[in-house]
């Protein structure tokens, strides 16, 4: 079994979970990847922050990276990419999923061009939020200037291939988008600013209109089949856990009930969106949380696919069986299906 084990900044805790839970039998993976090539996806396009940056922070002003040892040991040539990671993260598990390439590259990584990009990029910046005070704490790129940079990407690409094969490309690709977190952690329980301005449910509900801009803009640009993972047991990453030293370093339970109440307000919003924007498949990622928390509370989350429906084969399967089309309905999740979740795939 090869496995991914990753150093543990508190923002990334998830992903590296999932990373960690992604890296099955490399048998297994292959066959699930020839199943997958299937699917018409021709472009992974990821949105968000550490969990599944790629390395733009390389490339701006910040203290925030990850461009040093022992990052990307396992990566191709044993080299740090900028990934918070010790190899692959989450999306470039997608990609090579879906028969295209095993590594999705940073937009701004100078190694590489347009020809690189047309079957995947990233915009992603480790430690943004959808708040622009956010990305100001360690100034990383705000959400805006991700959306600011795929529109630059998309008129590269029209003159590349041609507005034709460029729209379609767009409009078939997979949108991952992942963030939310920081938000919280490293913004509104850190500084005064927003604690003076917001309650945390009107903060919440500030977010979430941050977000359905956002939706509707990807929308208005061309995405179609979008998912947006949920943010995962707040309270029980661990530096929260540390620092919880009255309650005998359990999990803070203050912070997990922020975040399901937070993704009840994400998945009410996705379920809107997919009916008021038409051909939108926005799926929200809600069983995030549980995945984490059942792993922390049992660590049973970690079997072996073969003997739990965890299984990237299944999903796939499960795909290409709804006619190589995104989930159809109106409910604005999966409630049976948790789909890639921060760049995994698994079935609940």
């Amino acid at each position: 079994m090869v496995m991914a084990y990753c150093y543990f900044p508190k923002w990334l805790f998830l992903a590296a979970i999932l990373a960690m839970h992604c890296c099955c039998c490399r048998r297994r993976f292959e066959a699930a990847a020839a199943v997958a090539r299937k699917a018409r996806i021709p472009a992974v396009v990821v949105f968000g922050d550490s969990s599944v940056d790629a390395g733009n922070n390389n490339q701006i002003l910040t203290l925030l990276k990850s461009n040093f040892k022992p990052y990307g040991r396992d990566f191709s040539g044993s080299r740090p990419t900028g990934r918070f990671c010790n190899g692959r993260i989450p999306p470039d598990f997608i990609s090579e999923g879906f028969g295209l390439k095993p590594a999705v590259p940073a937009y701004l990584d100078p190694m590489y061009n347009i020809k690189d990009f047309a079957t995947g990029v990233c915009f992603a910046s480790a430690g943004t939020g959808y708040d622009n005070a956010t990305s100001d704490v360690l100034n990383v790129i705000p959400l805006w200037k991700e959306v600011e940079y795929y529109k630059e990407y998309q008129n590269k690409l029209r003159a590349y291939l041609g507005p034709r094969k460029a729209n379609r490309i767009l409009r078939q690709a997979l949108y991952l988008v992942s963030l939310g977190t920081n938000d919280f952690l490293e913004n509104y329980y850190i500084f005064p600013r927003r604690r003076s301005q917001f309650t945390v449910e009107e903060y919440q509900d500030f977010l979430v209109g941050i977000a359905t801009n956002f939706f509707r803009e990807l929308h208005s640009l061309g995405a179609r089949k979008i998912s947006l993972t949920g943010v995962p047991p707040m309270g029980c990453l661990p530096l929260e856990r540390a620092t919880n030293i009255f309650g005998h370093n359990e999990c803070e339970d203050k912070y997990n009930k922020v975040a399901v109440q937070f993704n009840a307000k994400l998945k009410n919003m996705a379920t809107k969106l997919n009916e008021e924007l038409s051909g939108l498949r926005l799926v929200f990622t809600d069983s995030v949380y549980d995945l984490v928390y059942d792993m922390l509370a049992g660590g049973h989350a970690l079997d072996e696919p073969s003997n739990s429906p965890h299984g990237l084969l299944t999903v796939i399967h499960w795909l290409i069986s709804k006619t190589n089309t995104w989930p159809a309905g109106k409910s604005g999740h999966v409630s049976s299906l948790s789909w890639f979740s921060s760049g995994n795939f698994f079935h609940r």
